[in-house]
């Protein structure tokens, strides 16, 4: 899978630093993530020939995916911050002003939004488990790589990228020892359980029950909450979750 990446973001992020950043990505996805996930992809900053893509047009792109940098969130018509436009080709967008509010560096939100486009291109893969509340009865968790894990970040050739989770993360019954996430840092003494929340960070949900998405975030109003409504005001990953949920609950999707 090759991920075409534009840079739209009026010199606020040159190309020789993002050329930096997508080196980094790239050994992440090498040699961390695609050993555990069995799922790969590289990174190719493109060219730019026109002023604002949409769901519509992807006239850079070059590869399977694009992932859009851009200076402020202002694309009235993209559908969301990952999805897949009207050709049913994944894309995605990386807003520096989101970054800074989330108070995290844009490489950590490109290297997030990377393995999230690889781990659920179409945006409409869900994992059954227990509700994050009260796990008397199970939801469909959405399939996202980064999210529980999402306030946590390490460095590879001195640039920052995102935490990520584990296959076993999205198993009911974690094998005894099992590792949930790849840094698998301590918390209050103990690693993240399967489907768990680790502080900053958030998970979503379908509940089949009350028929509607829903939300858990760790940490009061963390950057886990703030990521989810910056989605939710461009019509993002929250909206796109509401319209597959339905269908995948009649389904009776299993683990997946």
């Amino acid at each position: 899978m090759i991920i075409s990446l534009i840079n739209h973001t009026n010199g606020k992020v040159s190309d020789e630093d993002l050329q930096k950043a997508i080196r980094a990505i790239n050994r992440q996805i090498s040699y961390d993530f695609a050993p555990y996930w069995s799922l790969s992809a590289d990174l190719r900053l493109e060219g730019r020939s026109e002023k604002k893509p949409s769901e519509h047009t992807l006239a850079d792109m070059r590869g399977d995916a694009v992932i859009y940098m851009w200076d402020h969130i202002d694309v009235d018509d993209a559908l969301g911050y990952h999805d897949r436009n009207d050709r049913g080709i994944p894309f995605g967008f990386v807003f520096l002003d989101l970054a800074s509010d989330l108070e995290e560096p844009w490489t950590v939100t490109l290297s997030h939004e990377a393995l999230e486009l690889i781990g659920d291109p179409e945006t409409n893969l869900f994992a059954v488990g227990p509700h994050p509340k009260d796990g008397r009865h199970h939801v469909f968790h959405w399939y996202e790589m980064c999210d529980a894990v999402q306030d946590e970040r390490y460095l590879i050739d001195g640039v920052e990228v995102s935490n990520f989770l584990l296959p076993l993360y999205f198993t009911a019954s974690a094998e005894r020892g099992g590792r949930n996430d790849f840094l698998g840092r301590r918390h209050n003494g103990k690693t993240l359980l399967s489907f768990g929340v680790n502080p900053g960070g958030y998970i979503g949900f379908y509940d089949p029950a009350k028929k509607r998405s829903g939300e858990f975030f760790c940490g009061g109003r963390s950057k886990g909450r703030t990521r989810a409504e910056g989605q939710e005001e461009r019509e993002g990953r929250a909206t796109v979750r509401k319209v597959f949920a339905p269908d995948q609950a009649h389904l009776g999707l299993s683990h997946l």
